[in-house]
């Protein structure tokens, strides 16, 4: 039943706070369910599609409720058959008539997209975070001369800052993906109703511009029916990605607690280490032992929701549960916040790498390398010679820096024996004691993108910026959203204060 003048002046004087002034609700589904009626009331009365003797009791309804929703420990219901008994209650049964043009459908596809939006704001700031730690370790470690692997083995010489580049560009692609995966996150598809749209005619774009949207979903059948299925599997997608990279550096870093003297260790204690319930010599990595656990659930989760999706018809509820895709997300953020958490808590060694780099021929790719550019030796003549040496080497256990230059020379002779290019080794026994220096080797690297210090140098400032331009963009868009909001605040206060 319709509220009394004098009940709906208290209600008004009770709700009719302006929206600047009140503390920001959690933007859940209820929440967004308040947004779309409140929007509702102002655009369907200015358009002259709900009577405006009868707009302010409506306002004051939908005020009641939201602020009723909003009392600590209240319900909040998060569907309109549950919200609507509630509109009902407050305001009577002519609160209903803001059903023109729109049903559950297009309501519950608007409150997941504009949820959705959010957490993807939510896992870009993590993820820049995340990034920011990661490029300011490599601005550290920028000239720190460590080993690279291939296949699980020692492989070449490079520096730890344009190894940790290398994966600040992989997050890059990943910061990409959301802002790609955002714009198609960011439209309305309220005024869609089930999936052929109404006669009623809605001013769509109004109804996006309130709720903070970019743009509305252009096909009413594509709104509810396919592409609120596509969204949670594009944001699982992007999840999965920023968990592999997880993943990656972890099982990366985690090879070296294999080893009797790495040159990566965690700072021990403060929840990083614990020691072995049995062997009290042992400091085992549990920050690295979580991190990699969260980034295979994450995993887990986001396959869940392409599992869902597939051979249902379209618009089925199975992949749209805000709940389970919430979850995703969150698990997501979780891993990298355990990545940041391990960047931050790193203890490398240079010494400790460089001598692992001294005691195997990592570097031995580079006698091939200058016997070819400088010497004009077919690179397989030169990469044999390199790989014969190797193995003299290890069957006498000589390291690079104390192998004799006679044995080196000799070596060569048998190599190049039978070829074009017969005759003794070209390199003095300066040259061949620097090329297998790994300090030099780093020094010397001439193509873009490498690790030499001009490269380094113009690769940390795009990451950087990079980084800058993305927080840029989430405040940006979170800035959009609640302009929008208070804009919609400040329109319904003004309704609500016509039934004065």
């Amino acid at each position: 039943m319709k509220l009394p003048f004098c009940a709906l002046a208290i209600v008004v004087s009770l709700y009719a706070v302006p929206g600047a002034a009140q503390q920001t609700p959690v933007h859940d589904e209820f929440f967004w369910l308040g947004e779309m009626n409140k929007a509702t009331a102002v655009i369907n009365t200015d358009e002259g599609l709900l009577d405006k003797s009868l707009a302010p009791d409506i306002a004051a309804g939908i005020s009641k409720v939201i602020a009723d929703g909003n009392q600590p420990g209240a319900k909040r219901p998060s569907s309109v058959i549950t919200f609507e008994p509630l509109l009902i209650k407050a305001a009577g049964e002519d609160v209903t008539l803001l059903h023109a043009g729109r049903s559950s459908q297009d309501m519950h596809a608007t409150y997941r997209s504009a949820i959705l939006r959010d957490d993807l704001l939510n896992l870009a700031d993590q993820l820049n975070q995340t990034s920011s730690t990661l490029v300011k370790l490599a601005e550290k470690h920028a000239g720190t001369v460590v080993p690279n692997y291939t296949n699980g083995v020692a492989a070449q010489p490079n520096t730890y800052g344009h190894y940790l580049l290398g994966h600040a560009a992989g997050l890059d692609r990943d910061a990409q993906r959301i802002r790609e995966a955002y714009v198609r996150v960011d439209r309305s598809a309220m005024g869609t109703t089930v999936l052929n749209g109404t006669s009623w005619p809605l001013n769509r774009t109004r109804m996006a511009d309130y709720l903070g949207f970019d743009a509305i979903v252009d096909n009413a059948y594509d709104a509810s029916q396919i592409s609120s299925m596509d969204e949670p599997v594009e944001a699982g997608a992007i999840v999965t990605s920023t968990a592999l990279h997880t993943g990656n550096f972890i099982q990366d870093v985690m090879t070296q607690y294999a080893q009797s003297r790495p040159w990566i260790l965690l700072q021990e204690g403060g929840g990083n280490t614990y020691v072995s319930s049995a062997m009290p010599q042992k400091r085992n990595p549990g920050l690295l032992n979580r991190t990699r656990s969260d980034a295979s659930t994450a995993v887990s989760l986001a396959m869940g929701v392409v599992l869902q999706a597939h051979n249902i018809t379209p618009g089925m509820s199975d992949p749209k549960e805000v709940k389970n895709n919430k979850a995703i997300i969150n698990s997501g953020i979780k891993a990298l916040k355990g990545w940041d958490t391990v960047l931050k808590s790193m203890v490398i060694s240079p010494e400790r790498a460089l001598e692992e780099l001294n005691s195997d021929w990592t570097a031995s790719q580079e006698l091939a390398d200058v016997l070819m550019r400088k010497y004009k030796l077919p690179f397989r003549i030169g990469h044999h010679f390199a790989s014969n040496i190797v193995d003299y080497a290890k069957q006498k256990d000589i390291k690079p820096l104390d192998f004799p230059y006679a044995d080196a020379k000799r070596i060569y002779a048998e190599t190049v024996e039978g070829t074009h290019h017969t005759g003794e080794l070209p390199m003095s026994e300066q040259e061949f004691r620097a090329t297998l220096d790994p300090l030099s080797i780093i020094k010397n690297r001439a193509s873009v993108g490498g690790p030499q210090p001009a490269e380094m140098e113009r690769m940390l400032k795009i990451a950087n910026q990079k980084i800058a331009d993305q927080d840029n963009w989430i405040k940006e868009k979170r800035a959009k959203i609640n302009d929008s909001l208070a804009k919609l605040d400040k329109d319904f206060d003004k309704l609500l204060a016509s039934a004065k």
